[in-house]
């Protein structure tokens, strides 16, 4: 018998495993899903939690997406759901903000069969505050469940990770994405090709792109900005240093947007120029490549996924910043 389609697009081995331990009763009380950001990490917990709080009569039918519970949780604002918040400051999920989920998911639940938590970006937790985790996830309340999210889980506690049942999403191909967008939102073959494009894989970046049209403008003002950078001198590239310090929430897409354009110079570099994810940069990313070598590229890659990986820690972040714009190629002798 076919099992009911999840709101899900893509990841479908992700969601026959989950099917399969509901079906079983075999519900783990933690779920740790991994993946890079908009890959749909939180859609999969959304699905996760629709399933198991739908109040549809016939289980095989779950999650609707009608019942009441089904579009609260959609929504958003379901009281059985807890949702943790990042400092709007530092970036950080505190420890603060943990004893608060853990104090509130270890209430009864209101309505629902579980009450449930999802701790958004749980990589920006240092770790003093994973270990105020640590007693929930060993003695965990009845009828609570806690879904984790992170990029990854290489700054996660080794007792955070054995406590969870890991799910590794992985970037989709752009023909999935193409499909999704032409299929089921009726874009064009052009629009729907860029975005899956330039989504790098993830479902819910091209999503929001399609609807929000300021992304596609802030992402082409920060390509111009690395691109524009690469012949700066030093003295220049410290200054856009000292203004990109100020805003570290905003670090985090634009350095996976430059990590994507350096992966794309390094394929142009290896010849590999046929499907680059920033397919109309292609003239740039050629010119680039000709008068770069393939280890100025790599370093650069690697610098900026460094200072990616980094970013939740207490770093000096216009120290850090030009460290990684001293390890970007195009730097004149002096300057």
């Amino acid at each position: 018998m076919s099992q009911h389609v999840w709101p899900v697009f893509g990841h479908e081995w992700a969601v026959e495993h989950l099917q399969k331990s509901i079906a079983n009763q075999r519900i783990r009380h933690a779920y740790l899903i991994v993946g890079p950001d908009s890959v749909g990490k939180e859609t999969l917990a959304r699905a996760l939690a629709m399933t198991l709080n739908c109040t549809n009569s016939d289980e095989q039918a779950r999650p609707c997406g009608q019942c009441s519970s089904c579009k609260r949780i959609a929504s958003g604002n379901h009281p059985d759901m807890i949702y943790s918040e990042l400092d709007g400051t530092t970036g950080a999920l505190k420890i603060e903000e943990i004893r608060s989920v853990t104090s509130k998911i270890a209430l009864k639940p209101y309505e629902a069969r579980y009450r449930i938590a999802i701790l958004r970006d749980f990589d920006h937790a240092r770790p003093q505050a994973q270990d105020a985790l640590l007693k929930t996830l060993e003695e965990p309340p009845p009828q609570a469940l806690l879904i984790l999210l992170a990029p990854s889980t290489e700054s996660l506690l080794p007792t955070i990770t054995s406590r969870s049942q890991v799910i590794h999403l992985r970037p989709l191909a752009a023909e999935t994405i193409y499909h999704v967008l032409a299929q089921h939102y009726g874009l064009s073959h052009e629009q729907a090709d860029l975005l899956a494009r330039l989504s790098g894989g993830r479902m819910g970046w091209a999503l929001q792109a399609m609807t929000e049209p300021a992304m596609l403008e802030q992402r082409t003002a920060a390509i111009d900005l690395l691109e524009n950078l690469i012949p700066m001198t030093r003295a220049q590239r410290f200054e856009i240093a000292e203004d990109l310090s100020k805003d570290k929430l905003g670090l985090y897409p634009l350095l996976e947007l430059w990590q994507s354009y350096w992966r794309d110079v390094l394929l142009v570099c290896e010849g590999i120029n046929d499907r680059p994810a920033n397919i109309d940069r292609r003239a740039t990313l050629e010119k680039i490549a000709v008068n770069t070598s393939t280890e100025a590229v790599l370093t650069a890659l690697q610098a900026t996924r460094t200072l990616l990986n980094n970013l939740s820690t207490n770093l000096n972040l216009r120290l850090a910043l030009e460290v990684m714009f001293l390890d970007y190629p195009g730097l004149p002798n002096k300057g």
